[in-house]
Order: structure tokens, then sequence, then C-alpha cells
């Protein structure tokens, strides 16, 4: 099933190579190395032609590329050089003469190769061919996707139940990441953090966590309040971030354009007054990696493709004091939202 489905992964491409009046894509961004192959080690070249589909990477992923994308690819290995072999196996593949590579991937070390080892070919710059792909997910990557987003739900708890006043953001975070390992997280996909008081207003110092599973990852964001009560104003101030993420959670669809979606939750908050608290876009796509398209943001007038997986989280931030933010991992489906992960975002009060 996994063989199929990565087949029709690559016959997508091979219609958008067409489009584009290209013989192959040069592949070299892990992620879409994996989506598009299996191939989950470091060390890699990919090409895929209307014809062909070559792995090239070394010695050191031998067994472990034949083993994870031996069925969907020609897997080539050379101790010595991949891109040395890369360009050898490429002569093999037809009289093929124009090549896209991802410019959003590529080194510009690496691309400097084209102009030496690789001019007998012509070398056209892409961006994002397999990301527009990786935009909808299918009935696998949603699963995988579900799945770690309700091991990091229960990570939460278990490091939640651990938390006491003056415990140190690195010791708590530190909780946290043992919490993921052992339910059983492949790793951390973006840096844990673990923010308290004043440092809470810094959108990427937030309590957070993210795990990933079969290469896919969740990402979720609590805030919760240590050591006292809520206070007046921080129970205002959540309960307006928590409206507006319900709000868009439930109200957001396929089809919806990235600006629209964006407004299910600022215009609360921007009604209330906090519109320039709230100085980050709605979400993103979430799948192999953290960050993926398509984009909930003011600035995107672009519809939201059916099947996408979306982060939405809305947040309000006051520097010197504090800030609330709240998301959630929603897939797009036919049907109307759907949420992935946990959903339980009542207030927490640790005393």
């Amino acid at each position: 099933m996994a063989a199929d489905r990565r087949r029709d992964r690559q016959e997508a491409l091979v219609r958008t190579l067409e489009t584009e009046g290209l013989d192959g894509l040069v592949v070299t961004s892990h992620a879409n190395i994996r989506y598009l192959t299996g191939f989950s080690g470091s060390a890699a070249v990919v090409v895929v032609t209307r014809a062909d589909v070559l792995l090239v990477t070394d010695f050191r992923y031998d067994a472990q590329a034949r083993g994870e994308a031996g069925a969907v690819a020609r897997v080539e290995v050379d101790s010595t050089s991949v891109w040395d072999r890369f360009f050898k196996e490429l002569a093999t593949l037809g009289l093929l003469t124009t090549f896209g590579y991802e410019a959003q991937a590529l080194s510009v070390h690496d691309a400097g190769r084209f102009a030496q080892a690789g001019k007998a070919w012509r070398w056209i710059p892409t961006t994002e061919l397999v990301e527009r792909l990786r935009a909808v997910k299918d009935d696998g990557e949603v699963a995988a996707i579900r799945s770690a987003a309700l091991l990091a739900g229960e990570a939460l708890r278990e490091t939640l139940a651990q938390v006491r006043p003056g415990a140190s953001e690195l010791a708590i975070a530190g909780v946290l990441e043992g919490a993921l390992r052992r339910l059983g997280s492949e790793g951390h996909p973006f840096a844990t953090i673990v923010a308290s008081g004043p440092r809470s207003a810094l959108p990427h110092a937030r309590s957070t966590r993210r795990a990933q599973l079969d290469g896919y990852c969740a990402d979720i964001t609590r805030t919760v309040v240590v050591g006292a009560r809520a206070t007046e104003r921080q129970q205002v101030l959540y309960g307006l971030v928590r409206e507006a993420q319900q709000r868009a959670r439930v109200g957001v669809r396929a089809g919806m354009s990235g600006r629209d979606a964006d407004a299910l939750a600022r215009d609360p908050i921007a009604a209330r007054g906090f519109g320039e608290a709230f100085g980050h876009s709605l979400g993103h796509g979430l799948g192999l990696e953290v960050h993926e398209a398509p984009r909930l943001s003011k600035i995107n007038p672009d519809p939201l493709p059916a099947g996408a997986v979306v982060t939405i989280e809305p947040g309000v931030y006051f520097p010197g004091d504090g800030g609330v933010r709240i998301e959630d991992d929603v897939h797009l489906a036919p049907a109307g939202p759907e949420l992935l992960s946990d959903g339980l975002t009542d207030l927490l009060e640790l005393v």
C-alpha cells in the first residue's frame, strides 16, 4: 500500500513536470525525498523523470535505502561521492536535456556542480513543485498526524503532572521531551521550548510540544498558569484567544482563502481591541515538516486545498507581561474540519 501511494505521488509529479516543460526534477529536500520514495536517511539525491526514479546515496545507507525505497526507485550507492555517482547515472537515463532542481532546497555550493559535472544538461530552478503535492494529505498521512498529535497530548498531560512552581524551563522541557520519546515520538522536528512569565510574550518561546511519527509532525500549543490562580486579566485574555481559536477551528473549510481563514480568529480579537497583539498568521500546513503549505494568513488569497492538515493557533502577546497561545491540528476533510489533536483547551491552573 505504501509503495502504491508513492508511485501515485511520482506520477502526479511527472504530470507537473510535463506542464512545466521539464524532462525531470532533481530532488534534494529530505522531506520531499521521503515523500516520493520513503527513504528517510540524511544523504541522498533523487531524480524523477517520466520513465525513471533514481535515488543515489552513500554506503552508510545501502541497506536502508534498498529497504525503504527499493520498491519504487532504482537505488545506487557510492562509497566516495554521491554527486559524482548521480551525474554518472543521469547519463544512463536516455536523451533527456532539461532538468529542474529545487531552488529552495539546494545549496549554492551544490548548485555550482551543475555548471561543472552537469554541463551536458540544461538546469532550470523550480520552487516547491513537490511541496504543492504534499499540501493535500492522503488517509495514511492524516492517520500519522493524528497519532502524533494524540501522543503529544498525552506527553503534555504527563509533564503537567510534574510541574511545580520554581521548576526551571529547561527542567520542564527535559521532562516533556522524555515523555515524548517514551511514548514513541521519533524525534523533535522543532525545538521544544517552555516559556514562563514575561517570556511567554515571545511568539516563538511558548509552552509547546511537537511529536513525530512515521516522519509526520504534530504541532500543538497550550498555555497554563502555574503557582497561583489566574488573574482577571489572564482569564479575559485566555478566554478571548480560546474563543477565537474555537471559532476558527470549527469554521475553517477547504476552498476558503487563507486570508478568510485567518479572519475567523483575527476579527474577534481585533474587535476587542487586541488586534495589534496578534502579530502572526493563524496557522500553516503540517506534514513531513512542521511548517508546510498552505498558509492561513491575512495576506494569502489562495484557496485552502481539500485534504490539507493545518494548525489553528491564534495568540496575543504583551512584551514584558506575557502572552497566550492555543494551537490544535485540523484536517480539512470534504465534510468539514476534522480535529486531529485532543482539543483540550480549558484554562489549567497548576497551583
